[in-house]
């Protein structure tokens, strides 16, 4: 890209591509729930926050972030089978595209296979992808600090 292209984009703000906000995702499903991401790689939600559940989330490209554990290091990701992973190296599968739902919570849409979300069930398990829609509150996440 140009150096004046660059400047555009910077100037129009309507993706800050590269910020970063520390977050914990809440999930008010079942007793609610703060997803997090173990060193092993499980993806799960846990009810009292802990170090696992701070996430980095960071933008990517317009409405793209991704969602990192800051203690483990780890994304999350989602394969095509809608399965929620933590990866170590960023991919496709690692992107997810943001949205903020008319009740101030957002969902979280692979950019990769769309139509699958991020949810946890009642029991603070992850749901595949493809089982959830967006309308369900399983697949709502408040950002906390």
């Amino acid at each position: 890209r140009t150096h004046e292209q660059r400047h555009a984009s910077a100037r129009d703000g309507e993706h800050l591509l590269g910020i970063k906000r520390l977050r914990r995702l809440y999930c008010n499903v079942g007793i609610g729930f703060h997803i997090q991401v173990l060193p092993d790689g499980k993806i799960t939600g846990a009810h009292n926050e802990n170090k696992y559940s701070l996430l980095e989330i960071s933008s990517v490209d317009r409405g793209v972030v991704t969602l990192r554990g800051l203690i483990s290091g780890l994304f999350i990701a989602m394969n095509d089978k809608g399965k929620l992973y933590g990866s170590g190296h960023y991919s496709n599968d690692c992107r997810f595209k943001e949205s903020l739902l008319a009740n101030h919570y957002n969902a979280y849409e692979s950019a990769a296979y769309p139509g699958m979300y991020i949810g946890l069930s009642r029991t603070g398990k992850t749901k595949r992808g493809n089982r959830i829609s967006p309308t369900m509150s399983m697949a709502h996440f408040l950002p906390r600090i």
